[in-house]
């Protein structure tokens, strides 16, 4: 039998990550909140302008091309596609029921949130351009949260594999690569605002976190027996 130390120990892990991810969460909001209304008011711009004028300095047809190729890493359609191999995957070879809920609600949520976002806050683009998906309200950056949403996802299901931990270094280091390139190339396109791009990212950092918390938090109920909330409450209870 478990004495009530080591069972408040086995609980105490689950509960400080929820409480981590949830304290970086605020501090996300907190962050989002305050670029929000900076872009209202219109003190942003200074900032935009800056950023928009250093692309615009170092334009050539061959970044052309490489920021609309890093730009459709981020797209819907491509994501869509992805995310289906992802389920596939996830059911086929690991059979991770979990890992696949949660991952939907963390791709689909994503897509509501932006919708949501966008409609509430009704920024227009710096200019529209169908054929790079520039068209719509343009805060926050749908690219940027997407792609920080899936990217940041599957260097979760990595990290949990059984991979090399070198390849576990390599691969969250891309994906951290490629979100940043993905926003760069909405703001060297024309097709976002610089603070599109970082209140894209901190969304979808937000929704993220959330979601994988939950996943953590579920898949640790399941796996044992032991219920984190129930047993720190009964050990200060019995201490108190």
């Amino acid at each position: 039998m478990e004495t009530n130390k080591e069972k408040m120990k086995k609980a105490a892990f689950p509960v400080l990550l929820v409480l981590t991810g949830l304290v970086t969460s605020m501090f996300f909001v907190y962050l989002f909140a305050e670029i929000a209304e900076e872009m209202l008011e219109q003190e942003l711009k200074t900032f935009d302008d800056a950023v928009i004028g250093f692309f615009r300095a170092i334009e050539s047809s061959t970044l052309n091309q490489a920021m609309i190729f890093i730009t459709e890493l981020g797209s819907v359609w491509f994501l869509a596609t992805l995310s289906i191999i992802t389920i596939l995957t996830l059911w086929i070879k690991v059979k991770d029921k979990w890992g696949i809920l949660f991952f939907i609600i963390g791709i689909g949520g994503g897509g509501l949130l932006t919708r949501l976002l966008k409609y509430y806050y009704g920024r227009g683009r710096p200019s529209i351009n169908p054929e790079i998906d520039a068209i719509g309200y343009s805060f926050p950056s749908g690219h940027s949260l997407g792609s920080l949403i899936f990217y940041g996802f599957i260097t979760y299901f990595i990290i949990r594999s059984e991979l090399k931990k070198s390849i576990k270094w390599v691969a969250a280091c891309l994906a951290g690569l490629l979100v940043v390139l993905i926003g760069m190339s909405r703001i060297y396109l024309g097709a976002h605002f610089p603070s599109d791009v970082i209140a894209g990212h901190l969304a979808g950092a937000i929704w993220m976190i959330l979601s994988i918390l939950a996943l953590e938090w579920v898949q640790w109920q399941t796996a044992n027996s032991i219920r984190p909330l129930k047993t720190i409450r009964e050990f200060f209870q019995h201490k108190f």
